[in-house]
């Protein structure tokens, strides 16, 4: 279960595809988490995915 703080949420997948994946499809699959909601929610408050960095910035 992934946090619901936005901010916890930020910083926790953050780590996640940091240390264990190799890009948010990944760590969507590996989480059982849908992409567009994830990436909504940290829209929300003003994170983008950038695949680049493989981090939300």
């Amino acid at each position: 279960m992934l946090p619901r703080d936005p901010m916890i949420l930020f910083s926790y997948v953050n780590t996640q595809l940091r240390d264990r994946h190799i890009d948010l499809d990944d760590f969507c699959a590996e989480e059982n988490v849908d992409r567009a909601e994830l990436c909504r929610a940290l829209r929300e408050v003003g994170f983008e995915y950038d695949p680049q960095s493989n981090r939300f910035v």
